[in-house]
């Protein structure tokens, strides 16, 4: 009997859960592998009808993955028929879960729900999620037309992809360590450090800042950075890898010991992985300030760095560093081989177009596409639409006649306002002919776009001073643009971080690796910052350039420097005067043409929280105007002050050389005129000599 009601109590535990629609992860026996989670990017998002949403992430190349779960919170419309509606999971365009959403607590589910390894792929993988969501019902059940904004399903932010993996043993030398030392577990959990001594030399922070600009540039997580702070105990003992940078006769002894000191350090530099099975670490060393500089530069170049497998690079006055030099291509196509899309309704197609973050869209660009598509439309509602950034420029009807070789020409609208990285999406809306009784297939109808497809961009230059167009101007056509770092005499971590904050970001937009960034203590005479775009990060009473430029400041000191003071834009307590950070963007005091960004607050951890504001993407949109005050409670102002806010605008004859079309036309109009003349003066002569003639007679 007691069996008998222990059996009953347990089917009815299962007819309990299974409503919960939550599928556990198998566990693997004696598995004690890592975890990473990517949580589904920007804000909530809906799916409407049969409409799907894409997710992405990333599988490195270095995981042995265990384990991958996704893990979905959503919410249902509260009138879908459960019986009738599906939700489709799909990694890499392979479906491998289906499932019916319940009505149940007010339509609200989560849903953790094991995926098939073997579909994974190494780098970005794409897991789609289609809906088929229905709220309306006939008695035959067949022909039925539902209301559309009623057939929702709403995904939470809080929604996941898990992996669970183990790393696979470091075996690859320097280009395997590098992909790790910026890889996207490392980042999220602060295990990597990018270390300099103690009491760094400008030598020293200026090759750990090309290093770490060419790290930056491969992280991929948008809101984490690389630390760049002194290598001490504290701050090595948590880290799983380290990179040093410093002077031969600096190096910790340890270190010094266990690099292969055969090169003569005088007339060689060399990059060295060493402790792999502790801490892996890569010490960048030389006795000559020149060849560290260049070893700091090689790390800065992806390119090469993936290609070093051995375990030491040595470093020379031949060794080739430097990356390609920056050619903007007035023609960008689209796609190599040509793109499908298939499916009813809105299907879309996004091209992400790279730029120098000091370069905006001018005028007089088109874009030009190659298009097919099905002829089993409804061609009086099938169109395609064309927009950049989200911002539609142009639409056009799709036609019968047309469908095997159609054209799309559109110009680009002058007041836009891009500049840097930009998108550009194609979307078609291929609606079917009595769609209502047509059975949903992914495979009609289609649309393709052709590898024809392209845009003529031209560009111009943005030199307003303002932190809408940072990082300009200390990055100039993706490379360092004269950069001078002044730092204060006495660095502590939270100078070290701040620093650490700019680097990082500017390395995300660096391309290039043949500018210079340098580094001088407050006491630099002012002839050395003449020519240099100046970052200037302490406070009023440890920067002797903030404390001159004082006075043109937007946020200023008192006369004591133990607090900042209310302006025309703000109004600024007494206390909190002594709490907050500032970025400043000003016109350079040392010379004109130039630019200058005080990072700067009353003690370090002030302007710290400032610099924050500067270190990742994430927070890079709070920044606009060229004056911000930032406090620890996470407030922040952002306020312009000029009303001119760059150097000259470029003069009508470097319009002119910038526009290679223009150009063309100028030129081919002066050489007509120029024909022209030479006929005249020609026929002029001629004329004259027979009226000589004449009178000779």
């Amino acid at each position: 009997m007691i069996k008998k009601q222990l059996a009953i109590w347990a089917v009815c535990l299962t007819l309990f859960l299974v409503p919960l629609h939550v599928v556990a992860a198998e566990v693997l026996p004696g598995a004690q592998g890592k975890s990473y989670e990517t949580f589904f990017t920007g804000t909530d998002s809906s799916l409407t009808g049969t409409s799907s949403r894409q997710q992405f992430f990333e599988i490195m190349d270095y995981w042995n993955v265990q384990d991958l779960k996704i893990n979905l919170h959503f919410q249902i419309s509260q009138i879908t028929e459960d019986q009738l509606s599906s939700v489709t999971l799909s990694l890499n365009g392979s479906p491998f879960y289906t499932f019916r959403p319940s009505l149940g607590n007010n339509g609200e589910q989560q849903l953790i729900i094991p995926a098939p390894k073997g579909f994974l792929k190494q780098g970005t993988n794409t897991l789609s999620i289609q809906g088929y969501l229905r709220t309306k019902i006939t008695d035959d059940q067949l022909c039925t037309i539902d209301n559309t904004p009623d057939n929702w399903l709403h995904l939470f932010n809080t929604s996941s992809v898990s992996v669970v993996y183990t790393p696979k043993a470091l075996t690859g030398g320097i280009s395997d360590f590098s992909k790790r030392f910026s890889g996207i577990d490392m980042v999220k959990g602060g295990k990597s450090l990018l270390a300099v001594p103690e009491n760094a030399t400008g030598v020293e922070l200026e090759a750990a800042s090309y290093a770490l600009s060419g790290y930056a540039k491969a992280n991929t997580v948008n809101d984490r950075t690389i630390a760049l702070l002194p290598y001490r105990s504290d701050t090595v003992q948590d880290k799983e890898a380290v990179v040093l940078v410093a002077m031969y006769d600096r190096l910790p002894a340890n270190l010094k010991a266990a690099i292969t000191a055969s090169e003569d350090m005088g007339t060689h530099a060399i990059i060295q992985l060493v402790n792999k099975d502790t801490r892996p670490t890569l010490v960048v060393t030389s006795r000559d300030e020149n060849l560290l500089i260049k070893a700091g530069r090689l790390l800065s170049n992806g390119q090469l760095t993936r290609q070093i497998s051995s375990d030491l690079k040595v470093v020379g006055d031949t060794t080739e560093v430097a990356t390609p030099p920056f050619a903007l291509s007035s023609n960008i196509t689209f796609t190599e081989s040509g793109d499908k899309l298939t499916g009813p309704y809105h299907q879309e197609q996004t091209y992400f177009v790279s730029l120098p973050s000091n370069r905006s869209i001018a005028d007089a660009g088109k874009i030009s596409l190659d298009l097919r598509y099905a002829q089993n439309l409804d061609f009086d509602r099938a169109m395609v639409t064309v927009s950049i950034n989200d911002t539609p420029i142009g639409s056009k009807k799709l036609n019968r006649e047309l469908a095997n070789g159609d054209t799309l020409n559109l110009a680009i609208p002058q007041n836009l306002n891009i500049s840097g990285n930009f998108s550009v999406k194609v979307a078609f809306d291929l609606e079917v002919t009595n769609a209502i009784c047509t059975p949903n297939t992914e495979q009609m109808p289609w649309a393709y776009i052709g590898k024809d497809s392209m845009m003529h961009l031209n560009t111009k230059d943005r030199t307003d001073l303002l932190f809408n167009n940072y990082p300009y101007p200390f990055l100039r056509d993706g490379v360092y643009n004269h950069v001078a770092i002044v730092l204060p005499q006495m660095l502590d971590d939270y100078t070290f971080r701040s620093v650490s904050n700019v680097i990082n970001l500017l390395g995300q937009y660096a391309d290039g690796n043949t500018g210079d960034i340098q580094f001088y203590q407050d006491n630099v005479n002012a002839d050395r910052l003449k020519n240099n775009n100046i970052i200037a990060i302490g406070s009023y009473k440890d920067n002797k350039v903030i404390r001159d430029s004082n006075d043109k400041l937007y946020f200023k000191y008192n006369t004591d420097g133990t607090r900042i003071t209310s302006n025309e834009k703000m109004s600024i307590e007494d206390s909190y005067g002594g709490e907050i950070g500032t970025l400043q963007l000003i016109e350079s005091p040392f010379a004109a043409g130039r630019g200058m960004l005080a990072i700067t607050g009353v003690s370090s951890d002030d302007y710290y929280v400032a610099s924050r504001l500067l270190a990742t993407e994430k927070d890079k949109w709070k920044v606009f105007g060229d004056g911000v005050v930032a406090d620890k409670d996470g407030n922040v102002s952002a306020y312009r002050f000029k009303t001119v806010s760059g150097a000259e605008k470029d003069s009508a004859v470097q319009q002119v050389l910038e526009r290679g079309d223009v150009l063309g036309f100028v030129v081919a109009t002066v050489l007509v005129i120029a024909l022209v003349l030479v006929s005249l003066i020609l026929l002029l002569r001629k004329h004259m000599k027979k009226r000589g003639d004449k009178r000779e007679t």
